[in-house]
């Protein structure tokens, strides 16, 4: 009876494992009909855009201009021509992107027909099949109440998958977080360690976490090229006139009721969001990260397509003030 019972749970396990193995396919397709083919079409397979390789083999000296990296400047040809020349590099085309994945509790928030956590699987399914499909690698940390997975970079649409899959299998622990808030710095900390060589990082996140993360990011952000994806809902920044409602803290499970007939509480709410946006914002623009906003209501393929048009513009006027774009 106990080596049936075993057997038999075993199949169900196989079974759900299956299931959900079969749901990730299906959303991948879903994002290459729907998301993938549109935005072949728009940016016209310009990629570099979202990111760009570097090398270590000499190519080419020329003269500096006012766009050029002042690293790259080599002093001895100067001073022999008296006239500022810079080191052209040869690309390497094959670089790996990372996904840090903040995927904790308040992620499943969202007040329309598509949550937080939906917009972080539609971004990185996307982003990773675009890159793969160039010959470049795609990794992932995976964070819940602690870095709970690290996948390691590899390229092809099996590879996606898996990526995909282990985001879904994080979906399903729901269980409350009993250490608090989400503690970004932790994650931020991890990829600086697990990450040797430089690469591209996009971190996914709410930025709904305890204070501390900006000098992580900074630090990450001095070795690797980092896109800050931010996610949100616009019910986080305003709300509505709905009477007395409950409202829960999805990373500690505390519930409380407010009164949002109120209008001062209204207004004190929308106040301390503005507050936080703008510091927000301002942290990560201090820090030199390019920032993606991608709201739960909003297309994804407009989003992305913004954002490559104004790293485009960016890299073509050598601009070093990274930019924040609305999805």
């Amino acid at each position: 009876m106990k080596r049936w019972w075993r057997k038999t749970a075993a199949a169900a396990n196989d079974e759900q494992l299956a299931a959900a193995a079969s749901g990730v396919e299906r959303a991948l397709r879903r994002l290459e009909w729907t998301v993938i083919r549109r935005l072949d079409g728009l940016l016209q397979g310009d990629y570099r855009t979202l990111m760009r390789g570097t090398g270590l083999d000499l190519a080419d000296l020329r003269e500096y201009q006012h766009h050029d990296d002042v690293r790259h400047i080599d002093w001895n040809v100067t001073a022999r021509l008296q006239v500022p020349h810079v080191r052209v590099f040869t690309e390497d085309r094959e670089m790996a992107a990372w996904f840090v994945l903040d995927l904790s509790r308040s992620v499943d928030f969202g007040s329309g027909a598509r949550a937080k956590r939906e917009i972080s699987a539609g971004f990185v399914g996307v982003l990773a099949r675009l890159l793969t499909r160039h010959g470049n690698r795609v990794g992932a940390l995976v964070y819940g109440n602690d870095v709970e997975a690290v996948i390691p970079p590899r390229c092809g649409r099996r590879h996606v998958l898996h990526l995909l899959h282990a985001m879904e299998r994080r979906a399903a622990k729901v269980v409350p977080d009993p250490k608090g808030m989400t503690r970004l710095a932790d994650l931020l900390k991890s990829a600086a360690v697990l990450m040797p060589r430089r690469s591209t990082v996009f971190v996914v996140s709410d930025f709904l976490s305890q204070p501390g993360w900006e000098r992580p990011l900074g630090q990450l952000a001095q070795r690797h090229e980092v896109v800050a994806v931010r996610l949100f809902d616009p019910l986080e920044l305003a709300l509505p006139d709905l009477g007395l409602v409950p409202l829960r803290d999805a990373e500690t499970g505390e519930q409380l009721w407010v009164d949002t007939h109120d209008a001062g509480f209204r207004k004190r709410f929308a106040r301390i969001a503005v507050e936080r946006e703008n510091t927000l914002r301002e942290s990560l623009a201090k820090i030199g990260v390019d920032t993606l906003e991608l709201s739960t209501h909003d297309d994804l393929v407009e989003a992305i397509v913004r954002f490559a048009d104004m790293r485009k513009r960016r890299l073509r006027a050598g601009s070093p003030n990274p930019k924040a774009v609305a999805a």
